[in-house]
């Protein structure tokens, strides 16, 4: 029986290890370990890919998030709207900064903030919209946007599944005051370990953020904000350098990936919307289906692995008792029950994903 890994970091990063090597080397005998030759040139190159001004290397993606809404200075207790369906990391960032989540259900068939529903949501303390790109399809941002500018409200991009997406031909990152990225392992963009970047068109903002993950420093010892220690690893950005040159082609490893899905598989599967002004990078690729528990189950019996993003809504999770509203939000738990993530890995081969194709079909 053929098996199908769900994803495997090894043979994904196998292609670069001669590069890495290379990279580690260099980064060794340099002798500069934090914020050196690396970092800069990263930040100067994914500021370039993403069509933006600047971009700030940081620890992880739920640092980037959190460092660009300290960077709004917005007063606690400010509310920022955020969808309902999102990683709990995005709504961890908001109330790390003291302010308030304020949750909006997602469009069922696109899985991201219905902007529909933003209006609805917005009081006299609501600050920021947080947009979040599920799954590698970039928000309606131009829906977003005229909300935005209607309301006076920052957009704070959560990009940590978007690397490379684009809207209307304009790059997921580039749209709102922040486009915030992480860099985890399995991204379509990944590291061989944690990482995050936080791009912007204002150099006003760059440099918070690069104080704010410097202990509040851009010159040595001299503290002028309540930072904290959040920098991108100067070995993740040689390895990220390497990576980045690929980026478009493994994008498009993926989205070769995914039309194989839609050209064959049955009509008992609710597949991702596909629409011209979208250009989705599939991070994931997710499928919803009303037996999804007894479907991956089934998948696994044929040696087929796969993922739930995400088995619980952020309303739920225990930790968030009391933080967010107590209601119900049905369309968000729809996704949650249904949603099932099928192999879409840079590791895959076209036929690995035929054969996935052929075991759903016969459930």
């Amino acid at each position: 029986m053929q098996e199908v890994f769900y994803e495997n970091l090894g043979l994904v990063n196998k292609e670069f290890r001669t590069e890495y090597i290379r990279s580690f080397e260099r980064f060794l005998d340099s002798g500069w370990f934090i914020l050196g030759n690396n970092v800069k040139e990263f930040e100067s190159k994914f500021a370039g890919y993403v069509g933006v001004n600047h971009c700030v290397g940081v620890g992880n993606g739920l640092d980037a998030l959190t460092l660009a809404l300290k960077a709004c200075n917005f007063p606690i207790k400010s509310e920022v709207i955020v969808p309902s369906n999102t990683y709990i990391a995005t709504i961890l960032s908001i109330v790390e900064c003291g302010l308030k989540p304020v949750l909006v259900e997602p469009d069922i068939n696109t899985y991201n903030i219905d902007p529909a529903l933003i209006e609805t949501a917005i009081t006299k303390n609501t600050r920021a919209i947080m947009p979040v790109h599920l799954y590698g399809k970039v928000s309606d941002m131009g829906k977003i946007g005229e909300i935005s500018k209607k309301h006076d409200l920052k957009v704070i991009e959560d990009c940590a599944q978007a690397h490379g997406s684009k809207y209307k031909n304009k790059m997921a990152g580039s749209f709102g005051a922040f486009g915030c990225f992480s860099f985890y392992p399995s991204k379509n963009l990944g590291a061989l370990g944690d990482g995050g970047a936080v791009t912007t068109n204002l150099e006003e903002f760059s440099n918070l953020i690069k104080m704010y993950r410097n202990y509040g420093s851009i010159v040595k010892y001299q503290n002028d904000l309540v930072g904290k220690n959040s920098r991108l690893d100067e070995i993740q950005a040689g390895f990220l350098l390497t990576k980045l040159k690929k980026l478009d082609c493994i994008n498009d490893h993926k989205r070769k990936l995914a039309q194989i899905y839609f050209n064959n598989l049955k009509t008992d599967y609710i597949l991702p919307q596909q629409h011209p002004d979208f250009f989705d990078t599939f991070h994931v690729f997710a499928v919803r289906h009303p037996k999804r528990d007894h479907l991956r189950a089934y998948l696994l019996e044929n040696s087929i692995k796969t993922e739930i993003h995400y088995p619980i809504p952020p309303h739920k999770q225990k930790a968030m008792r009391g933080m967010l509203d107590e209601r119900s939000y049905p369309i968000s738990e729809e996704i949650h029950s249904t949603v099932i993530s099928l192999p879409i890995s840079y590791a895959h081969t076209e036929t690995d994903i035929y054969h996935v194709v052929e075991v759903l079909n016969k459930f």
